[in-house]
């Protein structure tokens, strides 16, 4: 029983997904357990090219399974979208699972990252415009929206209305951009629900029971600069994986970079 993980030492493109997809033969799962759709890994597979995002890059190798742990932001648009194009492609993406304690970017995370980011003029982040921290920032302040709430249309439903109470007064008084409806809001997210429900599941107790039968588990961090827990001390947080399971972690760096 094991556990790998493996983190960027830089900033990212220092070639972790590449480190993933040679590790594939070898392990069980593969971990996605922080960040969210901002960044991302091109993987190639002879003649193929695959550019993942959201998704593990474990999803591309047979047997594997691929998982997007809790520590995870989920834009369920972008799950969808990348879902799709490895199904186009011929790929089995069946045993995906998706914590049901992730937290999911909605429309008014990805609305307000984009006009928070304009407002600050010179002082621009940089930011990608994707709801990523503004998704964490209501992560940290215990008013996110998770993954099973999707499955329960009246906890949706009152979530976003509380989360909407303070943003629509951000955005129309001080950002002077027209208030979001809850209704906007829980329908983009329903139109999922059917098409997520098989993938659901309560990743940390699937992990510690792979662990305990002696499975091999690879936990692939996002990269180091990034609005969610990044450091290596706290890298088992996320996945809710036992400190004591973690035999080898491995860092990757790139030269000259």
């Amino acid at each position: 029983m094991s556990a790998v993980v493996i983190v960027g030492a830089q900033w990212g493109d220092e070639g972790k997904g590449k480190a993933t997809d040679l590790l594939g033969d070898r392990i069980d799962y593969v971990v996605k357990f922080n960040g969210g759709n901002n960044a991302g890994h091109t993987v190639v597979i002879g003649d193929e090219k695959y550019a993942l995002h959201l998704l593990p890059s474990g999803i591309l190798t047979p047997g594997v399974t691929p998982v997007i742990g809790n520590g995870v932001v989920v834009d369920l648009d972008v799950l969808a979208e990348e879902l799709d194009g490895l199904v186009e492609r011929g790929l089995d993406v069946s045993k995906l699972l998706v914590s049901s304690h992730a937290h999911v970017v909605t429309l008014y995370h990805r609305t307000l990252d984009k006009v928070t980011e304009r407002f600050l003029g010179k002082r621009q982040i940089g930011t990608t415009g994707r709801g990523i921290g503004p998704t964490y920032a209501d992560k940290i302040n215990r008013i996110g929206i998770r993954i099973q709430d999707i499955f329960d249309e009246g906890i949706l439903r009152q979530k976003v209305e509380g989360a909407l109470e303070l943003k629509n007064h951000l955005l129309v008084k001080v950002y002077n951009r027209r208030a979001i409806t809850v209704d906007e809001v829980v329908d983009d997210l329903l139109v999922h629900r059917d098409r997520l429900r098989p993938m659901v599941a309560d990743t940390a107790l699937e992990l510690n029971t792979a662990l305990d039968r002696g499975d091999t588990v690879l936990l692939k961090a996002a990269r180091r600069l990034c609005s969610t827990s990044t450091t290596a001390p706290i890298r088992l947080s996320p996945p809710r994986v036992r400190p004591r399971v973690v035999r080898r972690p491995g860092r990757v760096s790139r030269r000259g970079g």
